[in-house]
């Protein structure tokens, strides 16, 4: 058996062995040296956000047994995507496959900024009070599959080998926790990490509670979209330690904390704000 058979044959446990041990890793890293002070209850907010964890899994092996990895191989049988009909050379296909890949979840993130319709869920993600390793999966169950539906998309017009999805797959969930986690980061390697990856300090500007913050830096894994397109800000101006978490309209804990709330919050209110042509900034202290 070679490393491709390797990996596809076991590709629910290599997820699942990494997801955990990048999550053991980034919880304890927050203990010992956090970025910021939490405001709510650590037990309230783990419970709930990886209760919504569990519940999305659930539901996507429900519907999507097979998920990204057996669409890329039905891909490959069939012979759909660009790089099965030019045939190729893997190790070109699976780079290649992975940063093309890693462009359409920027698309899609911003395009979940700039429909409303879709920043209803996506505020899921972004109600959230703290800013943690759980917060890196917290999304609502719509999206989620929104999400995987995209994705399936995606493979079929590109043809990336197995190998390349269960790849990309482990990088987007072992970095969405990675610029996630409350971490402190050494700020001369932070300067130079980011310029490969998306750290922790990059990330959170983007889960400010200021509209122009929060349309900046979409990237997931792969810094360099945000600065091809102009989306990338260095800092935010609070700092990040004193810099607010979270959306200005969804401060309440019954809503913001609990699964709850979660699930019925794209249901609630108005979208105001925080479309992506929303990128001013108020002073209210003027």
């Amino acid at each position: 058996m070679d490393f491709t058979e390797f990996v596809i044959q076991h590709e629910k446990q290599i997820r699942l062995g990494f997801f955990l041990g990048i999550f053991a890793v980034m919880a304890i890293w927050e203990l010992l040296a956090p970025r910021r002070a939490l405001t709510v209850s650590k037990f309230l907010r783990w419970s709930n956000n990886l209760g919504l964890v569990f519940l999305n899994t659930f539901i996507l092996r429900l519907l999507f047994p097979a998920a990204a990895v057996g669409m890329a191989a039905l891909a490959s049988q069939q012979g759909w995507g660009l790089l099965n009909y030019y045939a190729v050379p893997t190790t070109t296909a699976i780079i290649v496959s992975v940063i093309a890949m890693d462009f359409v979840i920027y698309l899609q993130h911003v395009l979940v900024h700039a429909v409303p319709v879709l920043w209803r869920l996506h505020r899921v993600h972004h109600a959230d009070p703290d800013y943690d390793v759980t917060t890196g999966a917290r999304f609502h169950p719509i999206e989620i599959i929104l999400s995987m539906l995209i994705k399936f998309a995606t493979i079929m017009v590109l043809g990336p080998p197995v190998v390349a999805v269960i790849i990309f797959e482990v990088i987007l969930n072992a970095t969405a926790m990675f610029n996630h986690s409350n971490v402190r980061l050494n700020l001369t390697l932070d300067k130079f990490l980011r310029l490969i990856l998306v750290t922790p300090d990059m990330h959170r500007v983007h889960h400010s509670i200021e509209d122009d913050e929060a349309n900046s830096n979409f990237g997931f894994s792969l810094p360099w979209w945000d600065r091809l397109f102009g989306t990338y800000r260095a800092q935010p101006r609070a700092g990040h330690e004193a810099m607010t978490i979270g959306i200005r309209t969804f401060r309440e804990p019954q809503v913001t904390t609990w699964l709850n709330g979660m699930l019925i919050m794209p249901f609630v209110g108005k979208v105001a704000g925080y479309a992506i042509n929303r990128r001013q900034w108020t002073d209210d202290s003027e």
